[in-house]
């Protein structure tokens, strides 16, 4: 059960650092109209990447305190999310960017 708890949060902080990304690029894709779209995608990043890096930092501090002083029932809930908030930064920024470039290319 904690896993699962800790998947949910997890797939929650990765779909709000993803969704703040896109909402950056639909406003950047606007007002930077002489970019390519690529271009304006690595601007977007480069403007949110401190917000995530700062936000995945500060949950991954909280949750290692809560790793290693709460205990053993918290110790798998807590490792679930260290793990989580690490591979939700990277896919925020490396995976869910790369792949709209990648959907917009195709058009």
């Amino acid at each position: 059960l904690p896993i699962i708890a800790a998947f949910l949060t997890i797939v929650g902080y990765s779909l709000n650092d993803t969704i703040v990304i896109f909402d950056r690029i639909r406003e950047n894709v606007k007002s930077m109209k002489r970019l390519t779209y690529t271009q304006v995608v690595d601007h977007s990043i480069n403007d949110s990447l401190s917000r995530t890096i700062i936000t995945s930092v500060t949950t991954f501090i909280v949750v290692l305190v809560l790793w290693l002083f709460g205990g053993e029932v918290i110790n798998l809930f807590a490792f679930a999310m260290m793990v989580g908030v690490i591979v939700g930064t990277y896919s925020s920024i490396f995976v869910a960017c790369p792949l709209v470039v990648r959907l917009h290319a195709g058009k």
